[in-house]
C-alpha cells in the first residue's frame, strides 16, 4: 500500500500540537549533528556493554558497541558521528536464561567469537570522553575485560543528571528516550549508544543546559565517598534515608558526593546527625574522573570531625 508522505506528515505535525497527543518517534543513527565551522573539537565515545549477568567478578561481557563522535568541549554541541563499533564475545560458559531474555543473545549468537583488543585501541585512538549510562556497571567489566579504559576519562548520563531535579521521574534510558519523544530498540549495545548519543544533544526540560554540558561540568569536579567509621548502630536509618549504603567489608555506611562544598557539608551534616556533636574519625576517598566508576581505589585518607 503506498502511503501519501506529505498527509502522514500533516497528520503527524497535528497530533504534536494537540494536547491530548503525544508522537514518539524511533531514533535514527545520524551522520551529522551540527557543522562544526572550523571549531577546534575533541573526540568522545558512548560506549554499552551486554554481559551474561551483574556480578563482576562472576559475569563476563558478550557484547560491546561503541558510537565515535566529535564534540565542542566548551559546549558540549555534537557534530560529526564518525563511526560505530559491535562486536560479541563467547563467555566461555552458558548465558544464563535470564540474560538472554533482557538483551536476546543466545550462546549460538556468541559461539566462537572474540573482541578483537586492537580494534578497540584503534576505534579509541584520540578520544578524550567515554560516556556511558551508569559507568559504574559498564566501567568495571570494560576495565577487566579491557585495560585500555582505565586510562580514559569516564562521564555517566546516569549519575551525573539530576533527572529527577529535572522533571523526569526515572533515569532508565528506555525512560527518558521516550520522554524525549524517541524510542528505540532496547539492550542491545550498539543501539544504546545511538540512542544515549540522541539524548545527550537534548536540552534539560528545566536548566535548558544540553545534557552533554551537565555531564561536562561534572568531570572537573572531585567525587569524595564518605565511610561513617564507627556510626552508632541507631544512626543506621538515618544514613540510610540520606543515601548511605552499607560496606559488608569494612562493616560501615558510606555516600558519595561531588565538588569541594558538598564534601564540607557532608562532614557537618555527620558531625551533628550522625556522632551526635561528639568528635569522630570518617574516612574519605577522593576520586577523579580517572578513577570515578571504576572499582580502582582513590586516594584515602582518615578525617577527625
Amino acid at each position: 500500500m503506498l502511503i501519501n508522505k506529505d498527509i502522514v506528515a500533516d497528520a503527524l505535525q497535528c497530533l504534536d500540537a494537540h494536547p491530548d497527543f503525544k508522537v514518539i518517534r524511533r531514533i535514527r543513527p545520524r551522520e551529522m549533528f551540527n557543522d562544526a565551522g572550523g571549531r577546534a573539537l575533541s573526540l568522545g565515545v558512548v560506549v554499552d556493554t551486554e554481559t551474561t549477568g551483574v556480578n563482576h567478578d562472576k559475569d563476563a561481557i558478550i557484547e560491546l558497541g561503541m558510537v565515535l563522535f566529535e564534540y565542542d568541549p566548551d559546549t558540549g554541541s555534537a557534530y560529526r558521528v564518525l563511526g560505530s563499533f559491535d562486536q560479541l564475545e563467547d563467555p566461555g560458559f552458558p548465558i544464563p536464561p535470564e540474560s538472554i531474555a533482557v538483551h536476546g543473545i543466545t550462546d549460538e549468537m556468541v559461539a566462537g567469537r572474540r573482541i578483537d583488543d586492537d580494534a578497540v585501541s584503534t576505534f579509541l585512538a584520540g578520544v578524550s570522553l567515554v560516556i556511558a549510562h551508569n559507568s559504574k556497571f559498564d566501567r568495571v567489566f570494560l576495565e577487566k575485560r579491557l585495560p585500555i579504559f582505565e586510562a580514559l576519562p569516564w562521564g555517566c548520563s546516569f549519575a551525573q543528571v539530576d533527572w529527577r531535579e529535572e522533571g523526569i521521574g526515572s533515569a532508565k534510558l528506555d525512560y527518558i528516550a521516550y520522554q524525549y519523544g524517541f524510542f528505540y530498540e532496547a539492550h542491545r549495545a550498539e543501539g544504546d549508544c545511538y540512542a544515549l548519543l540522541e539524548i545527550l544533544q537534548q536540552r534539560l526540560p528545566k536548566s535548558g543546559e544540553l545534557v552533554m554540558k551537565s555531564i561536562l561540568n561534572s568531570l572537573a569536579q572531585k567525587s569524595y565517598q564518605v565511610f561513617a567509621t564507627g556510626s552508632p548502630f541507631e544512626t543506621k536509618d538515618i544514613l540510610k534515608a540520606r543515601g548511605y549504603r552499607w560496606d559488608g567489608d569494612k562493616k560501615c555506611w558510606h555516600h558519595t558526593v561531588a565538588g569541594d562544598d558538598a564534601i564540607k557539608a557532608e562532614v557537618v551534616w555527620l558531625k551533628s546527625h550522625v556522632y551526635g556533636g561528639r568528635s569522630a574519625k570518617v574516612e574519605i576517598e577522593v576520586q577523579n574522573c580517572m578513577s570515578r566508576f571504576s572499582n580502582r581505589i582513590g586516594n584515602r585518607a582518615i578525617k577527625e570531625i
